[in-house]
Order: structure tokens, then sequence, then C-alpha cells
């Protein structure tokens, strides 16, 4: 299969004129000037972080106070997730140089490259940081994983996204740390379609396809939803920090940083996980149009890193590698216990959405206005 990255067969195909955003994303807006919402929205909240520096680096100072100050009694102060990428193992880095003493933690959900394995291991060792793994049932995982596969939605890494929130949240209770760091960040990751990956914390929505297509109870899965998210930050008063946010993150100086640490780079962002890897770079584009280059070139080009026409260049090259991609697949349905035919099969079948499962989405579009309106805060910069 080969990948169109601009539907121009499509007349009614609309591109941004300032990044490279388009009309895959089905919700885009543009205004008069033909530039999009996406990086309207991005260069707006990168002007208030500019303008907001003085606060922002207010806000920082605080948060680490905090951090220290909760974990005084405790072994650690804070716990800071990492799958061997840089922002995560980045974050890590930092944590060291304000002084925190952090728990490294890492969701294993059994498709790490060795690579990213020993990014964790050799950033643990030279940060002197303790480091867990939080290992799920890889035959629980591995059924769930599918069935969102086989549902043809392109939420299809919903089951690592909610195992990743679930075992940090579990870690964080067990050795009552109050402070959770996530890599997340606004520089890399600040335009993301709402249309292209729908709420994770929909159980409802998750445990009605794993009712259509598994077969595995789910007895040990760290599921978490809006529920558990509530329970956590109001009764156990664990938060979640986007240390990159609140300062001027640059990911090419950070890597430089971190090969001094002895990490290497894998070249994608995302591409830590064998399943990832395959998932952005050959189901999303060829199955469902959702080209995620797009969004990471756009950010970029709103930052000022590369230019539009060079991120044009790259759009023209299909994302995944011919000459690898047979392996690739055969390696993923051997791990998943499918045939490369039955792969085969779900690739060319319909594409579905959110909308064609069981979902709780009228009710916690509801919930989450309360709650956002209550816990509103008055800062410069969103997680």
């Amino acid at each position: 299969m080969t990948i169109s990255n601009s539907t121009n067969n499509n007349i009614n195909y609309k591109q941004c004129s300032r990044c490279v955003m388009d009309t895959s994303d089905t919700e885009i807006v543009f205004d008069d000037e033909i530039f999009c919402n996406h990086c309207n929205s991005h260069l707006l909240q990168m002007e208030k972080i500019k303008n907001g520096k003085d606060t922002v680096n207010a806000q920082l100072k605080r948060k680490i106070l905090e951090i220290k100050e909760s974990g005084k009694n405790n072994k650690y102060d804070c716990i800071v997730g990492v799958s061997g990428g840089a922002d995560g193992c980045y974050s890590a880095y930092l944590c060291k140089q304000y002084g925190l003493r952090a728990l490294l933690v890492h969701m294993d959900n059994g498709w790490n490259s060795t690579i990213a394995v020993e990014n964790i291991k050799v950033v643990a060792d030279k940060l002197q940081f303790d480091y867990e793994s939080f290992v799920l049932d890889w035959v629980e995982f591995k059924d769930l994983q599918l069935s969102f596969l086989k549902a043809s939605v392109p939420e299809i890494e919903t089951p690592t996204d909610i195992a990743i929130l679930g075992s940090l949240h579990k870690l964080a209770n067990k050795y009552g740390i109050k402070h959770i760091i996530m890599g997340c960040n606004y520089y890399t990751e600040g335009i993301l379609p709402k249309s292209w990956h729908y709420d994770a914390k929909d159980k409802k929505y998750v445990k009605s396809i794993h009712s259509i297509f598994g077969k595995e109870k789910l007895k040990n899965f760290p599921f978490f939803d809006f529920w558990t998210e509530a329970y956590n930050k109001f009764i156990k008063r664990t938060t979640i920090f986007y240390l990159l946010n609140y300062v001027n993150y640059d990911r090419k100086k950070a890597i430089e940083i971190l090969k001094e640490l002895g990490w290497k780079d894998y070249l994608e962002k995302h591409h830590e996980s064998h399943f990832t890897k395959l998932v952005q770079t050959y189901i999303l584009p060829v199955k469902f149009n959702i080209d995620y280059r797009k969004v990471f070139l756009s950010t970029s080009i709103c930052n000022g890193e590369i230019t539009r026409e060079d991120a044009l260049k790259t759009l023209k090259h299909q994302y995944y590698n011919e000459s690898k991609l047979d392996g690739e697949i055969e390696y993923v349905c051997k791990k998943l216990g499918i045939s490369t035919l039955e792969f085969s099969s779900i690739m060319s079948s319909p594409t579905k959405t959110y909308k064609d499962y069981p979902n709780n989405k009228r009710i916690t579009s509801v919930i989450y206005k309360i709650y956002l309106f209550l816990t509103k805060k008055p800062e410069v910069t969103k997680a």
C-alpha cells in the first residue's frame, strides 16, 4: 500500500497556509488567511509563555518547593514516568538538577525496543535514581490491544495510554508519593487534533470494545477513568506535573545533554515502542489518513525550527520504511497471535469511530466542563 499525504483527489481538501495541518482533521477550522485553528492556538500559547516568563519561573519554583515539602518524610519526592524517549528522560535529568529525589517508573507493555530499555537504565544509573518497571499482564493487555485493532477505530493506543496513567498512580499510592512528573509538553506536542483520538478515560467505551472483540477477563489491567482520576486528585491528593511546560524546552539541546549520559537517539518521536512505530507509520496513515508527522512538523514550523517547505518535502515521502515493513508487520502479528492475513483483513475493513460503540461522551462532557470550571487556575501554561 502507498500513502497519499495530501489527498488531492478530494475536491474538499484544504491545507493550512502556515503549517501543514489539513482536512485529514475533520474538525479543522481556517481563518480568512487560511491559517488553521491549530497553529493559531499554538502561536498564541507560545506568546503567552514568552510574555509570562517571570510568572512561569515563579510557578516552577513554587512547584519544586511544594514537591520537596510533600516528600520530606518519604524516600521519594516524586515519580517520573519514563519510556526511554527524550522527553521523559530529560524530565528526570531536570529533577536531578532541581535536587528532587525521584523514582523513575516505566510501564512495560511488552513492546519496548532494546534501545528504549537501555536508555532508561543508563539514565537511572547516571542520575543515581531508583527505577521500577510496572509490568502489565501480557495475556490481558494483548487481548485488549488486539480488541482495539479489530474494532477499526483510530484509538489503537488507548490501552497503552490508560495503562501509563493507571500504573503511575498505583505506584504513587504504593509509596505515598503525591507528585507524578510526565514528559508530555506543549513545545513538541502543542498541536494534536481531538478528532484523531477519542478520550482514553472513557471506561465504558474501552469495555464495550473489549466485550465485543476480546476473550480474556481484565483482572489485573490498571484502568484509569475519570472517577479514578478524581479519586486520586481529590482524595489521595496526587497531582500530575508537566515539568517541561515550565522550562524553555529545546528538544535538540536536551538530546545532546542526554547523549552525554549515554542515552541513544532512536530518531523518531514515540518510536521507542515497536507497536507504536507500526501504528504511527503505517496503520494510522494508510487506514485512517492520520499522519502524525503533520502535528510534529506543524509544531516545529510554529516554533521556528523548520520551514513549511521542508515539512512539505518530508510529507512527500511515505512514513514507513517499505524495505522493513513486512518484517515489522510479521513481528507485531506474531506477538499479538494473529496471522499476517488476518492483519491484512483488519487493515482493509471499514473504518469506525467511537460513535459506533457504546460510550459515555455525553455524560463525561458535562462532568469535565464542571470539573474544569471548579479547578481552573489563572496560570500561563496548561498541561
